[in-house]
């Protein structure tokens, strides 16, 4: 059972990584309304993850590095809970700010209006750091579960 938890868990971080790719396309294109969905979405789908991750983790369904490069090995999966650990709360500001941007703005077509743009102008802020954090995270934690699948030994809890 663990370990369709975990196949499950790594298919909604895939979709939630692809969902954040489509909000910054759409946004660049000016697409407010579809941003939101796709951030919303891509954000629903790494709360998902996230369960799935912890449950697995709960059931002590674990696996060990065994292949080589160990150092290296390490290196990336030592950034990746450090950045996977900062990722959470700057996404939790972001859609903070842009939540309460929207409220202030009433829709998306009143973004600028002078009681929502402090909101969105720091939802921007935010997400400067966001997304390239999350998807260093996102693409890191794939390349993981790849190793782990060629190299990893699973332990017995």
């Amino acid at each position: 059972m663990a370990e369709t938890i975990n196949q499950w868990a790594v298919f909604t971080i895939v979709l939630s990584g692809l969902a954040l790719m489509a909000g910054v396309f759409l946004i660049r294109g000016g697409n407010r309304e579809a941003h939101m969905k796709a951030m919303l979405l891509a954000s629903g789908l790494a709360t998902v993850f996230l369960v799935l991750y912890l449950t697995r983790l709960g059931l002590g369904y674990e696996k060990k590095y065994i292949g080589p490069n160990r150092g290296a090995y390490l290196a990336l999966l030592i950034s990746h809970i450090i950045l996977a650990a900062a990722n959470l709360p700057l996404a939790l500001l972001a859609l903070w700010n842009a939540w309460k941007g929207l409220k202030a703005a009433g829709n998306l077509r009143n973004i600028d209006l002078p009681a929502a743009r402090g909101y969105f102008n720091r939802h921007r802020a935010w997400v400067r750091w966001t997304v390239p954090v999350w998807l260093y995270v996102a693409v890191t934690g794939w390349i993981i579960y790849l190793l782990l699948g060629r190299y990893g030994e699973v332990i017995k809890a």
